[in-house]
């Protein structure tokens, strides 16, 4: 799992050292981890690689600026938790700004850690002594990605329901998108949003872009409803190089997209067909049951375990929203049939 990488900040801070794997993850591109290397080095660790491992240590980190040629999350993560208990102040200028990094900050801070900023591109770090923290109960935030996958299968398959435990105020650029496209989704109450959608979508152009940008994470899921809208559609993937792994199995379906590049250009068809499907990434996964559930017939989409690394009890979900689906254990598949929705309530 990437996200395990960002343990080796909190690990070089508290215990003085750590080994810690290269991440894993998807293989959606280059994702380098340079950019955490280089901050912890700015706060004075000293750090190898050898056989696949990040070995750091240090006997004291001391605060320092730091700039990160891009926004990453995973950077601006470690180099805050290894900033916690450096002496002195540390400054991360072009950080990551999503709801996740605020999320991390109020954690931090409501242990006893000074981190002032987050959710801007400059976040500040006063370290405090390792006495100055203590235990807590803390509940994160909604997964916004989540939230947005069963939003797209809800407008996908031309039904209606409620997403509930969600922040709307963190899809705000995302859910623009689907209005635009002719979506209908109005809040409930502060947390809760009602999806619907009776008629067919319409096609846009998008970018993707950090937050509060178009989420990458939810392309893929976005190019499954255009697959079937009235029109043509540009998607220009701006992060990750290989991030239309979905492509080829959504052509399969009947799509009728072409890929040049970092440009996907979406010809919307009247409707798509079941086959088998494999999933090849997490999103790309989640997306391709997206379009089973609009397609025609049976689907079956393989190597599921993808999709489990980013969602809990997904199929269960979606059987809620109406969904016709089961999991085949044995073979670590989904099968989906035509998704049938009603008024249904997640």
């Amino acid at each position: 799992m990437r996200a395990s990488f960002v343990v080796l900040g909190a690990l070089v801070s508290r215990c003085k050292e750590a080994n810690v794997a290269m991440p894993g993850g998807c293989a959606i591109g280059e994702r380098r981890v340079d950019f955490h290397i280089k901050g912890l080095e700015a706060l004075g660790a000293k750090i190898k690689i050898e056989n696949g491992y990040v070995i750091a240590k240090a006997n004291k980190l001391i605060g320092s600026d730091i700039y990160l040629d891009i926004p990453s999350v995973g950077a601006t993560e470690n180099i805050m938790l290894a900033s916690v208990l450096a002496e002195g102040s540390t400054r991360i200028q072009n950080a990551a700004q999503e709801p996740e990094i605020v999320d991390l900050a109020n954690f931090l801070n409501t242990m006893g850690a000074d981190v002032n900023g987050a959710g801007t591109s400059e976040i500040i770090i006063n370290g405090v002594k390792p006495e100055h923290l203590h235990s807590i109960e803390y509940t994160t935030i909604p997964d916004r990605i989540e939230a947005g996958t069963y939003m797209t299968a809800i407008i996908a398959t031309k039904g209606k329901g409620i997403i509930r435990n969600v922040y709307p105020a963190h899809l705000t650029f995302f859910t623009d998108k689907l209005l635009k496209m002719g979506a209908n989704i109005k809040l409930v109450d502060p947390t809760s949003m009602e999806v619907s959608c009776k008629n067919r979508l319409n096609s846009i152009n998008f970018i993707t872009q950090p937050y509060p940008g178009f989420p990458t994470d939810l392309q893929s899921m976005a190019m499954a409803l255009l697959s079937t809208a009235n029109g043509v559609g540009i998607i220009t993937e701006s992060l990750y190089e290989n991030r239309f792994m979905q492509v080829p199995d959504l052509n399969r379906m009947g799509a009728d997209i072409h890929q040049d590049r970092n440009h996907a250009i979406i010809k919307g068809v009247k409707k798509l067909s079941g086959t088998t499907l494999t999933a090849s990434d997490l999103r790309a996964g989640a997306s391709l049951v997206v379009a089973a559930l609009m397609a025609d017939g049976e689907s079956i989409v393989e190597k599921i375990h993808h999709i489990d690394r980013g969602y809990e009890n997904f199929e269960n979900k979606i059987r809620l929203l109406g969904g016709k689906i089961e999991r085949r254990v044995e073979d670590s598949q989904i099968n989906l049939t035509e998704g049938v929705h009603n008024e249904s309530y997640l």
